[in-house]
């Protein structure tokens, strides 16, 4: 049996592991099958449906990623072999629906080992030019070995990514690649999918015509909606002459009335003035100052009072603790018969014991003060003697 599959069918290839051996009683050799897989074009279609359910799986088939082919094309990009007859048909198609549609071809190999990077290589280049509305990607009939390079991943992943619309066309219709599963539109050959692309030319005519037909009618509808909008809303507005009737009333009332506030705002003008020439009169300024000049007097008298009471009351205040602080100043003491005794420094002295023979000293009385020089030192102070000096700190005799 084949490995993971069924039985072999009749015609397929496929690549076995066996061992040869003879039977000798007929002669016959024999292959003793240990191993079988698909080969060929078997293989092919293995790998084919692997490489589908990857992709699936990713969501690159997904619809979502899908674009419209646009309808107003002036140019057409093609991604298939120069010289194959694929492109022969699709530009035959393309001059007979519209001639004046412009062609762009994007060579590429369509067959063999380097056919995937010319085909990823076109189809990028088309992206980058941005010149074509939409791209066409295919080649015509063959094998499924034939068609490969446009099961190939790189070229799978590069039509998903194209960013112009692309119509896939390979092969015959019962033929499939896996870029059919990514293109923006699959077409069952070259020549459907250059259809596709372009409309016939008669057929764009009537769309247009049948466009401006609809338009013009969708404009008529459209203007006598607002002729209607319009009307309904002139139908809620007051008519001119109604606005001038109510205008001119309003005028007439306010005419009517202006001269009567102009009579009233004279007349209290006028009373003003009276009032204000009473009040102005010699006899009434002269009451008015006499008043006023009595009010002054009083109010002076007053001013008066307040003062010297409040002068007498400062003076009490502060004269006493004036007494106070001058019987304890050392003026006072001076004139009780006391003196302050300084060595040359300037020094106060209040101890005997601090002046020597022979020491000039200074002596401040109340009135004044005299230098000296200390002759002799006793003990004690003699009280019989008044006219000696006393010491202002301690009393001693000098």
């Amino acid at each position: 049996k084949l490995a993971g599959s069924s039985v072999p069918r009749n015609g397929q290839q496929v690549l076995v592991r066996a061992k040869v051996s003879l039977y000798e009683p007929r002669g016959d050799f024999q292959l003793i099958i240990e191993m079988m897989e698909d080969a060929g074009e078997g293989l092919l279609r293995q790998q084919f449906e692997q490489l589908k359910s990857k992709l699936n799986a990713q969501g690159l088939f997904g619809q979502q990623f899908k674009q419209e082919i646009p309808r107003n094309i002036k140019t057409v990009g093609i991604v298939t072999s120069p010289t194959g007859a694929a492109v022969k048909d699709i530009i035959s198609v393309l001059q007979r629906r519209n001639p004046a549609m412009t062609v762009v071809i994007y060579p590429a190999l369509v067959q063999g080992q380097h056919a995937k990077d010319d085909i990823v290589n076109a189809i990028d280049l088309a992206n980058q030019r941005e010149e074509c509305q939409v791209l066409i990607v295919g080649r015509g009939g063959g094998s499924l070995e034939d068609l490969w390079s446009f099961n190939e991943e790189v070229v799978v992943r590069a039509v998903s990514m194209s960013k112009i619309p692309l119509i896939s066309a390979v092969g015959h219709e019962t033929d499939t690649t896996l870029i059919d599963y990514v293109s923006d539109h699959r077409s069952p050959t070259p020549t459907a999918a250059a259809e596709r692309a372009v409309p016939v030319r008669v057929d764009l005519t009537y769309a247009v015509n049948d466009f401006n037909i609809r338009l013009e009618k969708a404009s008529r509808r459209h203007l006598n909606n607002f002729a209607q909008i319009v009307q309904s809303l002139g139908r809620g507005l007051p008519k001119p002459t109604e606005l001038l009737s109510f205008s001119s009333q309003r005028f007439d009332d306010l005419s009517e009335r202006l001269p009567r506030a102009l009579k009233v705002g004279v007349e209290r003008q006028e009373m003003k003035l009276r009032s204000i020439k009473t009040l102005l009169r010699p006899e009434t300024l002269k009451s008015d100052i006499r008043v006023a000049g009595e009010k002054l007097v009083i109010a002076e008298q007053r001013t008066a009072r307040a003062l010297s009471n409040l002068i007498v009351k400062k003076r009490n205040k502060y004269e006493n603790p004036a007494r106070l602080l001058e019987s304890l100043s050392y003026q006072s003491v001076l004139k009780r018969g006391f003196s302050i005794v300084y060595n040359e420094q300037g020094k106060a002295l209040s101890n005997s014991k601090t002046i020597k023979n022979g020491d000039k000293i200074g002596i401040e009385f109340c009135d004044g003060a005299i230098n000296a020089v200390a002759t002799a030192q006793n003990a004690k102070p003699d009280n019989k003697k008044k006219s000696k000096l006393l010491s202002h700190e301690q009393g001693q005799l000098l």
